[in-house]
């Protein structure tokens, strides 16, 4: 009771820590997981809507239900997709991790034959050290993220248990209640993110560390060892045989990616040693929050520091795998910081560099570093007060740092500001700039608001030759009624110039979808830009069809006409969508228009024959 006491301190000190942060607001990814799905938009509690918001995440899989259902509770409990509500639930289940951690810890410190007194100080040192570390406040307030921290809080419940467990075999018990524990916290734990299902590695790591398959009884020590050899073995012809050859790609272009499984693992050693050093020396300005364009390893020696990271982690692991019986603490935390990055590092084609990924390795880290420091002072034969002080000092100095991160963190401005700072060459930092003022003026509609918001996309235009930001700056203006020319031009040759074909035909969809919505955008324009693209290959002479019925069965029906003229020129007359067209008018009772389609469908063939004279 008075080591949980003492805990409760250590997690009221953490909330208050990230309080600043629950201010700000929803952005990036949580839009499409949060803001735009509407299953998540419940008025009463009943079963059917919270199973339809449970199942909401990726177009219905299934997967990550546990979070999605909790999105839809905190948009019923708030009444309204309030922020500060989502980022409260965020920071619960920090608090209940941090505790659940604390009891990990202890019991994994008595099982490493530290005394109680021991195990209980050095467990709130390592929790504390973990909880207000500032490669958290990402992961923390970050709404979408919670899928990672529920997981997180399941898998170290899982841990616990299982420590208890094997507590009881060590003991000469069987354990089979906290059996039963450890299978359900690893049910809920893969209801959350899918890397949950590394579970059976951490525990497979705590037995060739810390725990060495002890057992009162050789049948139960027997049954471990032959369990975790067919586990092993299992486990190595799943990722040969299923994994690389359906999750991997090995060719120069894959899929939307601009790298290939190989790249990715190489790239992967330099992303590694940067989380170890980011989690060291976790200063504010080596935290971007995001890392687009992160340089991709094309070879060993391009650029030249793949192959020196490679070593790095290879000669931490096998540092780790040679003191698992020396300081079998050390060895569990570095190995466990690389099984929990086994998923996120690997052939799977995800995005290559995301902070929140740290968030259970970073258990490992605190772990073999404590211990470490812990050995050093030892071999210095430095007192208890010295090993106080470095602790109170290195907690200091992540709390103030955290605190930082949390103040920019509470409002979207200065994060969007930080962001372009650091990472001035990232569409998603400048759009997330933008769209901060974007909303405040939607709320305040404040011109000042999308004045600034232009502003933005000016500036990051500077930076990036994006026809993003030429599509924002022409949907903003067309809120403002001073649209020019110019801005039309200035779009049309970026989407000449660009490289990135996928953002061109983002741009363009931008603009489309707000013209669709009514905004005072020109037609003709629209037109234009797809002639632009479509010279690119971007798009086929089929879409002019597809986007004048998407106009047809809008609120701008009235302007259809346009696009169905400009689909009807670049089709051939004998195309069978244009008769098509035609007769659909014809019943709707357009026939005005199909007057307008015959003329443009004459005038082509007119113009045919004199060309072949």
């Amino acid at each position: 009771m008075r080591f949980a006491l003492m805990v409760l301190v250590v997690v009221l000190f953490v909330i208050t820590l990230f309080l600043p942060g629950l201010s700000g607001d929803f952005i990036l990814d949580d839009g499409a997981n949060i803001l735009s799905n509407y299953l998540l938009y419940i008025h009463e509690l009943n079963v059917d809507d919270l199973i339809y918001a449970a199942l909401s995440f990726h177009d219905g899989n299934g997967s990550r239900a546990l979070p999605m259902m909790s999105f839809a509770l905190d948009y019923w409990r708030a009444g309204s997709m309030d922020v500060s509500a989502f980022k409260a639930t965020n920071l619960f289940i920090h608090a209940i991790t941090t505790f659940v951690l604390a009891l990990f810890f202890r019991r994994l410190l008595l099982l490493a034959k530290w005394t109680p007194q021991q195990a209980a100080w050095g467990a709130l040192a390592l929790t504390l050290l973990w909880a207000v570390h500032p490669l958290q406040v990402s992961s923390v307030l970050y709404i979408v993220q919670r899928m990672q921290t529920m997981a997180t809080l399941f898998l170290v419940s899982a841990l616990w248990s299982y420590l208890l467990m094997r507590q009881n075999q060590i003991s000469g018990g069987r354990g089979r209640i906290q059996g039963i524990l450890v299978i359900i916290f690893w049910l809920l734990a893969l209801s959350c993110k899918e890397d949950a299902v590394l579970l059976p590695v951490y525990t497979l790591l705590l037995e060739l560390t810390v725990l060495q398959f002890k057992a009162g009884q050789a049948v139960v020590a027997r049954g471990l060892k032959q369990s975790y050899s067919l586990f092993v073995i299992l486990a190595v012809l799943l990722y040969i045989f299923v994994i690389i050859p359906r999750f991997g790609c090995w060719k120069d272009i894959c899929w939307q990616r601009d790298f290939n499984s190989g790249e990715r693992l190489l790239t992967q050693g330099r992303v590694l040693v940067m989380y170890l050093g980011q989690i060291i020396f976790p200063l504010s300005d080596r935290l971007p929050f995001i890392y687009d364009n992160y340089p991709i390893s094309r070879s060993l020696w391009q650029p030249w520091t793949t192959l020196p990271c490679l070593l790095i982690i290879a000669s931490l692991i096998v540092w780790g795998w040679r003191w698992r019986h020396i300081r079998p603490l050390f060895a569990f935390g570095i190995l466990l910081f690389f099984a929990g990055h086994f998923i996120s590092s690997n052939v799977i084609l995800l995005e290559m560099v995301f902070e929140h990924r740290n968030h259970l390795p970073l258990i490992g880290t605190v772990l073999a570093l404590g211990d470490l420091v812990l050995l050093i002072c030892q071999r210095l034969q430095f007192g208890q007060k010295v090993l106080a002080t470095v602790f109170v000092v290195i907690a200091l100095l992540l709390t103030v740092s955290t605190l930082h991160q949390t103040y920019i963190w509470g409002d979207t401005e200065r994060l969007g500001q930080k962001m372009t700072k650091l990472v001035p060459t990232s569409t998603r930092a400048w759009n997330q700039y933008a769209a901060f003022y974007f909303s405040r003026y939607n709320v305040g509609k404040d011109p000042n608001d999308l004045i600034h918001a232009i502003e933005v996309m000016e500036q990051a235009f500077k930076n990036i030759p994006s026809p993003l930001f030429v599509s924002n700056i022409i949907i903003y203006k067309s809120i403002l009624g001073n649209v020019q020319e110019q801005d039309w031009q200035n779009y049309y040759q970026s989407l000449d110039n660009a490289n990135n074909n996928k953002e061109k035909k983002q741009s363009f969809d931008l603009l489309l979808a707000d013209f669709l919505k009514g905004f005072d955008i020109d037609e003709n324009k629209l037109i234009r830009s797809m002639e632009v693209i479509e010279r690119k290959g971007i798009i086929g002479r089929g879409d002019y069809f597809i986007v004048a019925n998407k106009v047809y069965n809008s609120k701008r029906r009235d302007r259809a006409i346009v696009f169905f003229k400009k689909a009807v020129e670049v089709s051939s007359n004998n195309d069978p969508m244009i008769q098509d067209l035609i007769d659909g008018l014809a019943d709707g009772g357009h026939m005005k228009w199909v007057d307008e389609l015959q003329k443009v469908r004459k005038q082509k063939t007119e113009k045919n024959i004199s060309s072949n004279f």
